[in-house]
């Protein structure tokens, strides 16, 4: 059995020369036991210590016979409480170090990292959901649609200035500039255009450096990785568990548009798109809200000037029109001036959604969700198809 107890400094008593007389003693209530386990459950959440019941009895022992204000002077309790610090850091490294499996081999931290510097600004987005300390951090280019004046991320930059994360360079990676940050953990992207992996040797004389693959991940299970190997375990569940429960929320409060529904990017030239499919995360969060994803026909052939991808069907020119079947077109990494751009595009102008007017922006950050942009996303969402 394992009790949860929060130890509060008591007060100091006044020293003043008008109280000569004595402390008085005071004796615990009569059934101590529970008072304390009542006041330990509703302070736990301040700072926890985890005891086992027979410290916790021999504290109760302790408290009922010695006076209040002299407690921190009792020699017995001195020594409880240093066995019982002792105690609480063998199980809080119980856990250290730890490992997990990265693009470059198994990756270990002996302790929680203090410092961590971001090379990839895609991931500090998840790192600074999930709590970490993160203190500064690659950008991309400046004052753009998605990026603001320091090139941070707009769906979370606020968050970054509140955090004081420090931006590093923009765009291509400065050794010297991370170096000078003194981090006790680096961040790197796998791949992307963010990725600092050719700086992967010559980082690693500064600092231990994670390489993460978030091309194949929701930024959930983005999340719980880099929770685990930063110690923000529970701050990444929280953070999806708060999530999950808007997701749901606003799956209640919204009617869906006609069904079934085109979620795609579409290029600022017209001559191309890209369409979301069921293994994207964009597809993933919208089958969530109850939206049906519309398929190309079977016999359809989508470009691979991207590579071959499952999260995307590239699609350019004539062969749109064949490839797009949605009653609906909901457009990511796009805002409102992108709506009449795509109504007036010929090769989509005979679909049933141009023609009704089913058209809807994401959003500019809904590109690449972390959880800030997906969280942008249900509230465009919430917006435009609310009751």
């Amino acid at each position: 059995m394992v009790l949860t107890i929060n130890i509060a400094t008591p007060p100091k008593h006044s020293t003043s020369p008008k109280h000569s007389t004595p402390p008085k003693h005071y004796s615990l209530p009569k059934h101590p036991l529970s008072r304390l386990w009542e006041r330990a459950r509703v302070r736990a959440s301040a700072l926890q210590f985890p005891l086992h019941t027979a410290v916790f009895l021999i504290m109760i022992f302790i408290l009922n016979y010695q006076v209040m204000d002299n407690l921190m002077r009792f020699p017995a309790l001195s020594l409880l409480l240093s066995l019982f610090v002792i105690c609480t850091n063998v199980q809080a490294n119980a856990s250290w170090p730890r490992t997990i499996e990265t693009p470059q081999g198994p990756f270990t931290l002996q302790q929680p990292p203090q410092r961590i510097v971001s090379t990839s600004v895609t991931l500090s987005g998840t790192l600074l959901a999930i709590n970490a300390p993160l203190i500064g951090s690659g950008a991309t280019s400046r004052n753009s649609s998605v990026a603001d004046a320091q090139g941070f991320f707009t769906q979370w930059s606020e968050v970054a200035k509140a955090r004081q994360v420090k931006p590093l360079y923009v765009s291509q990676p400065n050794a010297e500039a991370i170096a000078a940050e003194a981090p006790d953990l680096i961040v790197m992207a796998a791949t992307g255009g963010d990725s600092a992996l050719r700086l992967y040797d010559q980082l690693r004389t500064i600092a231990p450096v994670l390489v993460i693959d978030y091309g194949d991940k929701s930024w959930q299970a983005l999340a719980l990785q880099l929770g685990e190997i930063t110690g923000h375990d529970a701050d990444a569940q929280q953070v999806i568990t708060a999530f999950d429960q808007r997701v749901a929320a606003v799956r209640n409060q919204i009617t869906l548009p006609p069904q079934p529904t085109s979620a795609l990017v579409y290029y600022e030239d017209g001559r191309g798109l890209n369409l979301w499919t069921p293994a994207s995360a964009q597809g993933a969060l919208l089958k969530d809200l109850g939206f049906t994803l519309a398929a190309p026909p079977a016999s359809f052939q989508g470009s691979t000037s991207m590579g071959k991808r499952n999260d995307i069907i590239q699609m350019s020119g004539e062969n749109m029109a064949d490839g797009i079947t949605g009653n609906t077109l909901l457009l990511f990494a796009a805002d409102e001036k992108t709506v009449p751009q795509v109504a007036k595009n010929p090769f989509l102008a005979h679909l049933p959604a141009v023609q009704q007017h089913d058209i809807f922006a994401m959003g500019n950050d809904t590109f690449r969700l972390d959880y800030y942009s997906a969280s942008n996303m249900l509230s465009s969402i919430e917006r435009q198809f609310s009751h």
